[in-house]
């Protein structure tokens, strides 16, 4: 039965990744037809001389970055304040917190463009970067309550009960222990907005793209090779983003295990 198992598990994953597969394969064709004609880097050349995809970058990473990091800040005060909640309130706020996860792209982002229209927000990169920090805030929430629920919270009125100030019994005692919680809701935040469009297209301003946006804009003028290697640094970025925050969770988890 093992052999059945890991076949159908194969199945799957080659149903998932045999797209991704054809498409770095054919980052590195020497030709603008999908018919392999031999090995080639010119299209990464071109995609890093290309001003348009490198502003592109350089957006997508300044929004992932500054929208991931205030994210997590808010997402890991926001969690610790309902993991201190009980009764109906807690379930109403968690409740309440699911939504922007279960909701579609295109309600978020029609929503949130709608509001700053309202507010008389300029569009541009502060309000690229507001939204992307509106639906990231959830996910970090929901990375960092279960470790709150494992951490013993008698750990921290003890610190406080030998002299510690809130601020330092947070940093030492609190912080160490929901450390994994944090660096994954801030990886997932950062892997999100790196990936988003839908949210991006809505709520950019005029000559602000990111790559997604930068991308889907190039793909309607035809088939680009550059778009390939594009999609295929994309790929590369996200996978090595989760490689790391896997990583880096296993280690904090045997070093707590060790302790």
């Amino acid at each position: 039965m093992k052999w059945i198992k890991r076949s159908y598990v194969s199945l799957i994953l080659l149903i998932m990744y045999a797209p991704v597969a054809v498409l770095m394969v054919f980052s590195f064709n020497d030709s603008k037809l999908p018919i392999w004609k031999g090995f080639t880097l010119d299209w990464y050349s071109k995609v890093f001389s290309d001003t348009g995809i490198k502003q592109a970058i350089l957006y997508t990473l300044i929004v992932a970055l500054v929208s991931s990091l205030i994210a997590t800040v808010i997402g890991t005060l926001a969690a610790m304040g309902i993991h201190r909640m009980t009764g109906w309130q807690k379930r109403l706020a968690i409740n309440v917190t699911y939504i922007p996860m279960l909701s579609p792209d295109i309600v978020i982002g029609i929503s949130l463009m709608m509001l700053f229209n309202v507010l008389h927000i300029p569009f541009g990169l502060p309000s690229l970067i507001i939204s992307h920090i509106t639906f990231s805030i959830p996910y970090v929430i929901f990375a960092v309550m279960p470790k709150l629920k494992q951490m013993n919270y008698n750990l921290y009125e003890a610190a406080l009960d030998l002299g510690a100030s809130p601020w330092y019994a947070f940093k030492k005692v609190i912080l160490p222990e929901i450390m994994p919680g944090v660096l994954a809701g801030t990886f997932i935040a950062f892997t999100l907005s790196i990936d988003d469009f839908v949210v991006s297209f809505f709520n950019k301003g005029a000559g602000v793209d990111t790559l997604p946006i930068k991308i889907y804009s190039m793909a309607r003028k035809g088939v680009n090779p550059t778009i390939n290697a594009v999609s295929t640094l994309m790929f590369a970025t996200i996978i090595i983003v989760l490689v790391v925050s896997n990583l880096k969770a296993n280690q904090k988890v045997k070093e707590a295990k060790m302790q």
